[in-house]
């Protein structure tokens, strides 16, 4: 069952809500509206499955994508175009952040961002930064944080094409992060490019090659195996290739870029080419052209038992379709034998082919409901579940 949600396009920074609960099993299949007031005549329904509900946890963060949560309970977030980070908090408990600090201004897309140990760990294009023991500053209430700021590495390679980075650490202690390939398609001499990197005790090392661009990646709660997606090359046509989800069962597998797309698409100028590799193919095709920007294995207790270990994927939308395809996030349910189906989980974001929001990255909260950043409104939305 699913339910429509009506949000507006123009919102106040945490707008008061009115909502109407619903309660039903999240698998029952039927379809059911409700009304969300915004104050404006400007409005789009967002449907998700019957029992969940959504709300606006925070407004007016111009274009925010990856996100992260402290251990006193901040949200951080950076903005990709202003170049801020923010903390967020929902110091009353209605589901809505009530406290919002910039503490980070004028940086290069600082898309990644990751919490370990006490500090905040933030991505731009060419390097990779931190805020030591964050929670004591922002409950001590500092005022300037660039003091703050320590260098973890600052020799990456500064291409603005594909250099949005995605941040993981991983239960070795060990920070995973994407190095995409600086062009649609093409080799470099430089094998930094088109890889997931590992950073640990001073040193990165590659993890996995042949990756185009991965904004988007988790360790299984159980297996601890690395999921990655990667977005597709362009102008093959509306269909072709698909954005991949992959996993990397061990280090320094390759996974075709630039010489194999998707699971049978061999590249038209680089296929032909001798490159030694063994090819480790997608284990699903998420859609041609969807553009995965975000992924996040639900380990929680709030949803229904369904949605444990399933993998919530952002599909950020086409940009150079005929049809536009993705804007929308979806689940990868694994059944008994891991093979993987995919479910639309949040859709509304696409009204034909006028798009009104563009969904950027999910993550699951302390609490077990799930944050969606929305980069073209400036949002981010709270799902939880009410049953």
């Amino acid at each position: 069952m699913w339910m429509g949600l009506n949000m507006n396009k123009s919102f106040l920074f945490a707008l008061p809500l009115m909502l109407i609960i619903l309660i039903g099993s999240s698998d029952s299949g039927k379809m059911v509206n409700h009304n969300l007031s915004i104050q404006s005549s400007d409005v789009f329904n967002l449907s998700l499955p019957e029992g969940f509900k959504i709300e606006l946890f925070a407004s007016g963060l111009g274009t925010p994508r990856q996100m992260t949560e402290t251990d006193d309970g901040y949200i951080i977030v950076g903005t990709i175009r202003e170049g801020d980070i923010y903390a967020l908090k929902d110091t009353d408990g209605n589901g809505q952040a009530d406290y919002s600090k910039k503490i980070l201004s004028s940086l290069e897309q600082p898309s990644g961002i990751a919490f370990n140990n006490g500090s905040v760990f933030f991505s731009e294009i060419s390097k990779i930064s931190k805020i030591i023991d964050i929670d004591s500053k922002l409950n001590n209430q500092e005022q300037s944080f660039e003091a703050e700021v320590v260098n973890v590495i600052d020799n990456l390679p500064a291409d603005r094409w594909h250099g949005r980075k995605w941040l993981k650490f991983g239960a070795d202690g060990g920070l995973y992060f994407n190095i995409g390939a600086p062009c649609n398609v093409c080799l470099n001499d430089d094998d930094r490019y088109a890889t997931i990197l590992k950073f640990i005790d001073g040193e990165y090392s590659v993890y996995a090659r042949g990756v185009r661009n991965s904004v988007g990646f988790d360790f299984h709660p159980q297996t601890n195996k690395l999921f990655f997606t990667d977005n597709g090359r362009d102008w093959l046509g509306d269909d072709s290739p698909s954005c991949e989800l992959n996993i990397a069962n061990q280090p320094e597998q390759f996974f075709g870029f630039p010489y194999h797309h998707g699971k049978d698409v061999q590249d038209p100028e680089f296929g032909n080419i001798n490159h030694g590799y063994e090819i480790i193919k997608p284990i699903f095709e998420l859609g041609p052209h969807v553009a995965p920007t975000g992924a996040d294995f639900y380990s929680g207790n709030m949803f229904p038992d369904s949605y444990k270990n399933n993998l919530f994927v952002t599909l950020h939308g086409s940009w150079n379709r005929s049809q536009k395809s993705g804007y929308k996030v979806v689940r990868i349910i694994f059944d008994a034998d891991n093979q993987p189906k995919m479910q639309d989980f949040l859709v509304g974001f696409l009204k034909g082919e006028e798009v009104l929001g563009r969904p950027s990255s999910p993550f699951e909260m302390s609490d077990g409901s799930l944050l969606i950043s929305d980069d073209k409104l400036g949002n981010i939305y709270r799902i939880s579940y009410e049953g």
